[in-house]
């Protein structure tokens, strides 16, 4: 039989003498019917994000004031929960500087564009090969792929030209038609394969790469511009991590100083690359990275209400 081990020789210390990391200074206050989101804010726990989030709000409103570039790298999923009206109103604001998104972001935004709705039952479809076949997606989309490559364009600005020139009637719900309109650039960067209009026959690949690799081209350009700026990697877990670490690296490479920046990553789970391409590596150097994890359907419209908040008391100051 083992005996047990004897705890009468444990040397102990006074609790008042220790350090804590946790002090009721740190305690968030209780909420009460009508608080506004700066009261909000300031009422969350001094912990892990509830400490986080108001300095990235902070750091975002610097920015803006400032009249730094603040761009959106994000997932298609951002669409599909129905943020559209939010991050548009931030444009029109003059607050997102840019867009970046992957392939299936302008599939998305298209349908929402050209019919109001978006997103397919794929188990119900994938049985008999019918998943990503709708007719007028891929043949919008392609169509307007193959008239950038022969303009020499960015594939968004193609997509966000043939929205408005359409004039679907859900083109005021469209990332692509309504930053064309504002002249925001939204670049799109593609993983061939990835998306259902590539399975399509307007498919070409040329045209494909052409635009996609034009419009990466943009996207170093304002990254280059992005010293004192902020970038948001929201629902991207791969694509656009990849994208934005090697839009940093060759602009850098090039000259350009980008050195004290903001970036945030926002997504339902922690992954790897955004947590090292955009949060970690890159601030190495200065500036400040966070990591977010919720969803986007709550988190992006409490990020702009606390940024548009937060604006208006930096006019009233």
């Amino acid at each position: 039989m083992v005996e047990p081990l004897d705890f009468k020789g444990l040397q102990t210390y006074s609790v008042h003498d220790r350090h804590s990391k946790v002090t009721v200074a740190d305690f968030a206050r209780a909420a009460r019917p009508g608080m506004t989101v700066r009261e909000l804010l300031a009422a969350l726990p001094g912990q892990l994000a509830g400490r986080d989030f108001p300095e990235l709000v902070e750091r975002l409103a610097a920015a803006h004031t400032l009249d730094r570039p603040i761009l959106v790298g994000m997932g298609a999923h951002v669409i599909k929960v129905g943020l559209n009206p939010v991050l548009i109103d931030l444009m029109e604001r003059g607050i997102i500087s840019a867009i970046a998104m992957n392939g299936a972001g302008i599939v998305h935004d298209a349908e929402i564009a050209m019919v109001g709705r978006t997103s397919e039952e794929v188990a119900d479809v994938l049985g008999a090969g019918a998943f990503g076949a709708a007719r007028e997606t891929g043949e919008v989309l392609n169509g307007a792929i193959c008239r950038g490559a022969e303009k020499n364009i960015g594939l968004g600005e193609a997509v966000g030209e043939v929205l408005l020139e359409q004039d679907f009637p859900h083109n005021d719900q469209s990332l692509l038609a309504r930053a064309r309109k504002l002249d925001i650039p939204v670049t799109v960067h593609v993983a061939v394969g990835t998306d259902i209009i590539h399975i399509h026959p307007g498919a070409d690949g040329s045209a494909i790469g052409q635009t996609s690799h034009h419009d990466f081209r943009v996207f170093c350009r304002l990254v280059a511009e992005l010293e004192g700026g902020a970038y948001l990697n929201i629902g991207s877990a791969v694509l656009l991590p990849e994208v934005f670490l090697k839009a940093l690296t060759v602009v850098r490479n090039l000259g350009h100083t980008v050195r004290d920046l903001t970036t945030a990553n926002f997504d339902f789970i922690r992954q790897y690359r955004p947590a090292t391409n955009v949060v970690h590596r890159p601030t190495l150097e200065g500036g400040r990275g966070f990591n977010f994890t919720g969803h986007h359907e709550l988190m992006i419209p409490l990020l702009a209400a606390s940024l548009l908040d937060r604006l208006a008391e930096t006019k009233s100051e």
